[in-house]
């Protein structure tokens, strides 16, 4: 109860979806998650989802057939959820292969043939020693995925890195051992491919890696990342008069939006918040760069031959179209999910910088323009769940694997987690207890009473 509470305090929707399904089996609290969404009521939430939608069209028109195309984006309208919170690494990673089954539980028990994760593809191609994209997790062993020499692996990030292929001489080297083969063949049957970036090649591999998990086809995934956001932002950018290009473009507007910002960084749960870089990403050389606000342009601090992009609405458009620019988790969430009223699942950093990000959005809305209004007052309900790290087992995904029959992975995970509830997957929230963002919010609330 106290775990609880501590939570209520600035995500009290991600307490109510665990107090209903506390007792119940985790596939119970997965359906809950991908319930359905109200539509948006308001000018500015309308032009969201039709903007998301005509990039999410454009995304499964590269991957399904066009009676497919139809199915999910009708899926979508009512069921508007994205599982956000997996990094861009082959599910071959524990932390990105549980929250995918969360997402594909949902998916299967509301009955759909497709759903959306959200991969960041910012990351670099190694985070810390052996460890990112660029690595594999075989169980007792990483392998160098793409034969990248370690010093270009932590100097390149993953969506702007490339062309890469397979490591093939790597992979080959486990083809000997026994339970390889729920995923091994998979990969080395795109070893002689070519692939634009370490993320193209990412995406490809789980989709692959997904549909051989579950050849009956129940439900498959959709992997969008921050180049879609990105398109996605374009599109708003391009008229004057839509609410991003008012909040960003005019200096009013976007005092009032900083404000907001420093406000929710100052408050007790600041400690949420990501401001690595302002208001965008920049991408040079295969390396995502932070970029500040100075003097009307966006530069990178400290390299006078940088990145330097004028921060006006037709600038900012083309070079988002360019692959120049990608919008930072603001932006993001803001295109997919706050603005269009989509839910958006993820893990417990993110259950508070989503909530934060919807408070400042309703902080910088100006409620003597009606469209503004309607929006805040649609805003009123958050569309914000916890689902990366429920399912948190501690065995590597290839001793998972082990014991499960080829083809039928998913399937058969999904009568596991039919009969194990909420509270024991979780451990009683013992990683809520054990998160120290979390925790210093409850030791303040002590300290305050």
């Amino acid at each position: 109860m106290e775990v609880l509470a501590v939570l209520s305090l600035l995500c009290p929707e991600v307490v109510r979806d665990i107090e209903q399904n506390w007792n119940a089996p985790v596939s119970d609290y997965a359906r809950h998650l991908w319930r359905p969404v109200a539509r948006p009521q308001s000018d500015p939430a309308i032009a969201a989802r039709s903007i998301l939608r005509d990039v999410l069209h454009q995304r499964l028109g590269v991957i399904m057939r066009p009676e497919e195309i139809g199915k999910a984006l009708e899926e979508f309208e009512h069921r508007p959820v994205i599982q956000s919170g997996l990094h861009c690494l082959l599910l071959m990673d524990r932390i990105t292969f549980d929250a995918l089954l969360l997402a594909w539980l949902g998916a299967v028990e509301n009955g759909l043939s497709a759903f959306v994760g959200f991969m960041g593809t910012t990351m670099t191609m190694e985070t810390i020693g052996r460890e990112g994209p660029g690595w594999l997790d075989v169980g007792d062993d990483k392998i160098n995925l793409f034969g990248m020499g370690r010093h270009k692996l932590c100097r390149k990030s993953a969506c702007a890195a490339g062309p890469v292929s397979l490591n093939k001489r790597a992979l080959e080297a486990v083809g000997d051992e026994t339970d390889a083969s729920r995923w091994l063949g998979t990969l080395l049957a795109s070893q002689d491919k070519m692939f634009g970036t370490a993320a193209d090649a990412l995406t490809a591999l789980n989709e692959d890696l997904a549909a051989n998990w579950d050849r009956s086809g129940m439900a498959r995934p959709v992997f969008i990342d921050d180049r879609l956001a990105a398109a996605a932002l374009a599109r708003h950018l391009e008229h004057d008069g839509s609410l991003i290009s008012r909040l960003l473009i005019e200096p009013a507007r976007r005092q009032r939006l900083e404000h907001a910002m420093q406000e929710a960084t100052s408050s007790p749960f600041g400690r949420f918040l990501p401001n690595a870089t302002d208001y965008f990403w920049g991408i040079r050389e295969e390396r995502v760069r932070k970029l500040v606000l100075e003097n009307g342009r966006l530069i990178e601090p400290d390299r006078p031959h940088g990145l330097s992009i004028r921060f006006e609405r037709w600038h900012l458009r083309q070079a988002l179209l360019d692959g120049v620019l990608l919008p930072n988790l603001f932006l993001m969430f803001l295109v997919l999910a706050i603005l269009p009223r989509v839910r958006v699942v993820g893990g417990l950093r993110q259950i508070g910088y989503v909530a934060l990000f919807h408070s400042i959005l309703l902080a910088a809305l100006d409620e003597n323009v009606p469209e503004e209004r309607d929006l805040a007052a649609e805003l009123k309900v958050r569309e914000n769940a916890w689902g990366t790290r429920v399912i948190d087992e501690r065995i590597s995904v290839r001793e998972q694997l082990a014991g499960l029959p080829e083809g039928a992975i998913f399937p058969n995970l999904l009568r596991q987690y039919r009969s194990q509830t909420f509270a024991e997957t979780t451990d009683d929230l013992k990683l809520v207890r054990e998160n120290a963002r979390w925790r210093k919010i409850g030791q303040a609330k002590i300290k305050a009473t």
